[in-house]
């Protein structure tokens, strides 16, 4: 059974659906008053389109991996090296974004100490 839903119904789940349509990325249906209509599977989709943007994916390479999987099981190997190349980047950069943490503990931790040295100064004298 086809599942309709309505751009109002669902629209925290679908960001920006005119967007991913000007980029080719979508093409959902229309009703008789020619409004959208999205499947589950067009959710679904939309949802991984939003995810690998969320991630840092470029809009070219979603383009590419979607043009990839409107070409079907051919590029099954060609799509999963996308996807695991572009968890290495996330890798990376959650990496280097623990070394910026750890960078910004220790300041606000000399900070800390600082203020706590400043305050103990001033109540000595």
């Amino acid at each position: 059974m086809f599942l309709q839903y309505l751009l109002f119904q669902h629209f925290q789940v679908i960001p920006a659906p005119r967007c991913y349509e000007q980029e080719g990325l979508i093409a959902p249906e229309r009703n008789s008053n020619n409004r959208r209509c999205y499947s589950d599977k067009d959710l679904t989709w939309i949802a991984f389109i939003k995810r690998l943007k969320d991630t840092g994916m470029p809009i070219k390479e979603i383009k590419h991996y979607a043009e990839l999987r409107a070409a079907g099981d051919p590029t099954l190997s060609e799509r999963m090296e996308m996807l695991v190349q572009h968890r290495q980047a996330l890798n990376e950069q959650i990496a280097m974004l623990q070394e910026h943490k750890i960078k910004l503990d220790k300041k606000i931790e000399f900070y800390r100490n600082e203020i706590e040295r400043v305050n103990k100064d001033f109540v000595e004298n």
